[in-house]
């Protein structure tokens, strides 16, 4: 295994029996977290039709138990219940254990995770379902301590040997509670979304940042919505939301000091320690955050976040293959925080006696600590008053830590993930004016397009080199597709507008409901209990929240009609969410901004060697959905490009917003006042 050899594989493959008597059905699994399990006791079975079917000839329940590589209590539930004999015995006597990686299987998380939030009030991972033969969940939990989950194992056999009928009729009315959706919300309106301000203003923690209390997870879609918000009104407000979050999240321990990158969430309020994994989706989201952060407002700090996340997806989860690894583990050898903690003797003994108390109090190391047996997470709350000083200790810092053990990597490449740090990092790349960053991020787009879309569809993962069976989801179609897009338009290459518009076709043609909405899953995907269809963001974007992205992007690009039209409908039907809990519809919000903002349209005619400043211009200028697009007039296959000459034999921009048109313009300081607002800052 990558970063650490701690996860043991039993060297024996396929469904066949191990040396210690045991049936191992996970060692040729493509996921690190089915992996994991591959010598334990339990004797796991994968997600599959044979699962079952065996559940049905044994007539036994079936244990879905879901986690991920990263996941700190699933690694804390493994070691005390799947390593115990005695509790295996008993699950494997009892129950045909399937065991899920949800980060391969989201649809199959999705199904499940509704039902234990609809019976238990609430949810997380390790998620332990006891369901019939047939997939309907009848009991539904979280992590639970070995004592307590061996007396479940045996009170669910009991209730299914004693109790059949209740169990079926519980069963019954769990399933037909799932899958029920939110009314179709009225007509998307400006009214709308600005009255979202006013109710996130009132959640927000005006002292700490953020939204809510401990714990707390960075809000990265409901930043994108304030900043976009904030370009198109103006508003004060919004901006200052988004400018304390921002600062106090990269100034505490969430953010890591010493190599960038950011942890998945606060345990506590202040952003002082985090649950420690490191997650590509959250630091892809906050990547395009504090991008445009800088980008609005020419913030030191921000820049300063963008470079150094940028430097972590490309340095700490970047694969050989060229794609970017799905998290880092919370654990290190069993123990949370272990790479990442430090004491002021620590300290001391890397960098001797007078750094050593300048950087304790420079990074709030006390000898009480601010995590656990007297250690303390890095944190940055003040910038330093010598910055040469400070550079030369973090790079030290960062050295000893590095001898230090490591925490593993979960090194499978999901699509959907790859698609948003892929999009952080083109723009990143032309705002920052890296081309390189552009072109790695390119390398990875190819990757996922020549081994993920196999037989003209997309499957959800692979890991070295080697593609999963699991199809891909909604969110891995519209992900993957704004990445393209957004290549096309860096790189003027032509391939990428077309696979764009490959994934989106058939996102129209299986995923719609017929209703204005989308389905996670294709109408010929796997059934499963319910159809999931999720309409919230949350951690990440939903795959509908996505697909309205990208259709709406796709339409600016093209002209198409039926893009814009679909994308719009789609937003209709999340309109509902965002106005009844806009906290978790921050990406459909973000793309409402863009849908009333524009569309707005830049086309630059002209050699692409002497279009970069105007084209410079027309992305720093930022406006919510503009798309840009460069290359010869009458380019074939750009319709933004047609009937576009040059002016007066140089480089012209020819601007479009609402499919209404200004003269076009040679000068990339004339570009950038058309389209800025006046309060944006010269880059």
């Amino acid at each position: 295994m990558s970063h650490s050899g701690r996860w043991r594989v039993r060297h024996c493959w396929g469904h066949v029996a191990c040396d210690d008597g045991g049936v191992n059905r996970l060692g040729s699994a493509t996921s690190p977290y089915l992996l994991q399990h591959a010598d334990n006791p339990v004797e796991w079975w994968e997600w599959s039709d044979a699962a079952f079917e065996e559940a049905r000839r044994r007539d036994v329940p079936v244990l879905v138990s879901v986690g991920y590589a990263a996941c700190h209590w699933c690694h804390v539930m493994a070691h005390e219940s799947f390593e115990n004999a005695e509790i295996a015995a008993l699950v494997n006597e009892n129950c045909v254990p399937i065991k899920v990686d949800r980060e391969e299987r989201p649809d199959v998380d999705a199904v499940y995770m509704e039902a234990t939030q609809a019976m238990t009030g609430q949810g997380g991972w390790p998620m332990t379902v006891f369901a019939t033969p047939d997939g309907q969940p009848f009991f539904c939990g979280t992590y639970f301590p070995p004592a307590n989950f061996a007396r479940l194992v045996s009170a669910v056999a009991d209730a299914w040997q004693n109790r059949r009928d209740a169990v079926l009729k519980q069963s019954a009315e769990v399933v037909q509670a799932l899958g029920s959706r939110l009314p179709a919300g009225g007509p998307l309106s400006a009214e709308l979304v600005d009255g979202c301000i006013a109710v996130l203003h009132k959640d927000y923690d005006a002292a700490r940042g953020g939204f809510g209390g401990a714990p707390k997870f960075p809000p990265s879609s409901v930043l994108e919505f304030l900043l976009r918000h904030h370009h198109r009104t103006g508003s004060a407000v919004a901006l200052s939301m988004v400018e304390g979050t921002a600062e106090a999240m990269a100034r505490g321990g969430m953010y890591d000091q010493l190599a960038g990158g950011f942890a998945r969430y606060s345990v506590d309020a202040t952003w002082t320690v985090p649950h420690f994994e490191k997650m590509l989706y959250d630091n892809a989201l906050l990547l395009r955050a504090y991008t445009h952060l800088w980008q609005r407002t020419g913030s030191p700090l921000a820049q300063r976040v963008a470079d150094e996340t940028v430097a972590f997806l490309l340095t700490d989860v970047k694969t050989a293959e060229g794609a970017f690894a799905a998290s880092l583990d919370a654990d290190t050898d069993g123990v949370e925080g272990l790479t990442y903690a430090w004491t002021p003797d620590q300290l001391v003994e890397v960098l001797g006696p007078d750094n050593g108390k300048w950087a304790a109090d420079l990074l709030s190391v006390t000898k009480e600590g601010t995590f656990e047996h007297g250690s303390s997470v890095l944190q940055l709350r003040t910038d330093p008053d010598d910055v040469d000083r400070w550079a030369e200790i973090q790079q030290q810092l960062w050295a000893a830590r590095a001898v230090r053990p490591q925490p593993a990597m979960d090194d499978k490449v999901v699509a959907s993930w790859n698609g948003l740090a892929i999009t952080a990092l083109v723009e990143y790349g032309v705002l920052r004016g890296s081309p390189s960053t552009v072109d790695l991020a390119a390398s990875a787009g190819d990757l996922i397009w020549h081994l993920h879309f196999v037989d003209g569809r997309l499957r959800r993962a692979s890991r070295h080199g080697v593609v999963g069976a699991p199809a891909g989801v909604l969110e891995d179609y519209a992900a993957l597709a704004e990445a393209f897009l957004l290549l096309h338009q860096a790189t003027g290459s032509l391939h990428w507008l077309s696979r764009a518009e490959q994934l989106l076709g058939i996102v129209l043609d299986h995923f719609a409901d017929g209703e204005g909405g989308f389905f996670d899953t294709a109408d010929d995907a796997e059934a499963l209990v319910v159809r999931p269809a999720e309409m919230t963001d949350g951690a990440t974007p939903s795959g509908m929240s996505l697909a309205c992205e990208a259709l709406l992007t796709y339409a600016a690009l093209t002209g198409s009609s039926r893009h814009r039209e679909a994308a719009e409908a789609g937003l209709n039907r999340l309109s509902t969410v965002m106005a009844r809990a806009p906290r978790f519809a921050g990406w459909a919000l973000a793309v409402a901004e863009a849908a009333l903002a524009g569309p707005y349209q830049v086309a630059v005619a002209g050699d692409p060697d002497g279009t970069s400043e105007l084209r410079r211009a027309a992305w720093a200028a930022g406006s919510p959905g503009a798309v840009v697009v460069f290359g010869e007039p009458d380019a074939p296959g750009v319709p933004l490009l047609a009937d576009r000459p040059l002016v007066g034999g140089q480089p012209a921009a020819y601007p479009c917003r609402g499919f209404v048109c200004d003269l076009p313009l040679t000068e990339p300081g004339a570009l950038r006042e058309l389209l800025s607002p006046a309060s944006q800052p010269e880059l």
